[in-house]
């Protein structure tokens, strides 16, 4: 039975959410902009990105939770939740399903977008 596209989106929504949150079911990079800002700062952004929920249609139009810009400490962040193949070399063949999925959460200044 194939899943409509409500169910699709909740499911992508949740497995985003799960990365965000929770790091759970894939990985979590940051750009050499972040890393730079030394590891106390790197730790807030980090629990600012955790808790982030400011999601609106505005931002987030398919409800897919897997984009995000927040201040944290004057610093404009942005992070974004990328599905690929488990050998990461492709997109996923199927976002919804973890099994043949990893997600990528790339955490960045938005100077270096």
């Amino acid at each position: 039975m194939a899943q409509t596209s409500t169910q699709t989106d909740t499911r992508l929504r949740n497995l985003n959410d799960r990365l965000r949150k929770d790091r759970i079911g894939g990985r979590v990079v940051m750009t050499h902009g972040i890393a730079a800002l030394g590891p106390l700062l790197v730790l807030k952004i980090d629990q600012a990105v955790r808790a982030f929920d400011a999601f609106t249609p505005g931002n987030d139009p398919y409800g897919e939770h897997d984009f995000g810009s927040l201040t944290v400490e004057g610093h404009v962040v942005m992070f974004k939740i990328d599905a690929y193949d488990l050998d990461l070399q492709y997109a996923s063949p199927d976002p919804t399903d973890p099994d043949v999925t990893c997600r990528v959460m790339t955490l960045m200044l938005a100077a270096e977008y």
